[in-house]
């Protein structure tokens, strides 16, 4: 087993490098034991992705008074209301059984002005996400007959690696895992002020708030989550490994010809691959990265090299 996670560990790496490696190859071109690059402009994006959850920003759940017998209801699942709106109507213990002799004895309706049902009111304005109850069912004072929310967010999971980038107002990519065709757009309302443990993993939570209103959103749905940290679009931009960084200062070969320059440059952004170049280049210069010497092994080691 173990040598199996070994080599899965290995067949990754590999693969990670390949791509990290071949991402910028189109552009470079080999010059014997030069690399070359012709500066051009490119769109370079930052993202953080995280997965993510729908749910209620503040969820509540409705419990009737006291205990006795659900009359009706008058809202389902997806309804709006608003505070103060009478949602369901019930009657206490004590009226259920009034109104139970009262309709075997055919006195139903005057005993039923006389005592009427306790409405149950909406304490804030929202939509119900759950329906616990049916009209006629018997309840107690602590079960919970409805569950209300105000709005829907999505709650990401954001590695303590990356929640610095994050600030409150950033705009998110969010999409559905249920409906992967589509996306829609969120910015950060809230970032967890303490860490939580998942998977021996130290995560933040972060809120997303929707910027429209969604109307396939529903609580409890898996989502993947894009943070744009930045996004700049055709940029004067080259690969790093074409940047020599001294201290805070970098610079880069630029041939003239048959000459080569040392040339200090100011950069920007990078995303990883690319660096954005603010001053020193323009476009169409090219630039050079010379190949590390190739070691003698028979030198070193003081023995030949076996040819496969």
């Amino acid at each position: 087993m173990k040598k199996l996670i070994f080599i899965i560990f290995v067949l990754v790496a590999g693969i990670s490098a390949f791509l990290y490696f071949s991402k910028g190859k189109k552009d470079v071109k080999e010059n014997g034991e030069e690399r070359l690059f012709k500066v051009g402009r490119r769109d370079i994006s930052f993202i953080i992705s995280s997965n993510g959850t729908v749910k209620p920003r503040n969820r509540l759940e409705i419990k009737p008074p006291v205990s006795g017998r659900i009359e009706k209801i008058l809202v389902r699942e997806g309804s709006r209301v608003k505070k103060g709106q009478i949602l369901a109507w019930m009657s206490s213990e004590e009226r259920a059984l009034l109104m139970d002799i009262a309709r075997a004895k055919g006195e139903l309706e005057k005993w039923k002005d006389t005592y009427r049902p306790a409405p149950i009111i909406a304490p804030l304005d929202g939509f119900i996400i759950k329906k616990n109850v049916e009209p006629g069912q018997s309840v107690s004072s602590q079960e919970t007959i409805l569950v209300m929310a105000d709005k829907l967010i999505i709650q990401a999971q954001v590695d303590e690696t990356d929640i610095g980038y994050l600030k409150k107002g950033m705009k998110a990519k969010i999409t559905l895992d249920a409906y992967p065709e589509n996306f829609f757009l969120g910015e950060i309302e809230h970032i967890a002020y303490e860490s939580e443990i998942i998977n021996n993993v130290t995560i933040y939570l972060v809120d997303i708030l929707p910027l429209q209103k969604i109307k396939i959103l529903r609580s409890g749905m898996s989502a993947t989550v894009d943070f744009v940290v930045f996004d700049k679009k055709n940029v004067l931009a080259i690969p790093e490994e074409f940047l020599v960084r001294k201290g805070n200062r970098g610079y880069v070969f630029l041939k003239i010809g048959s000459e080569e320059k040392r040339v200090k440059v100011k950069t920007g952004i990078e995303d990883g691959f690319y660096i954005e170049v603010v001053e020193g280049l323009k476009e169409g210069d090219l630039i050079i990265k010379k190949k590390a010497p190739k070691r003698n092994f028979k030198r070193m080691f003081g023995f030949p090299m076996k040819k496969r």
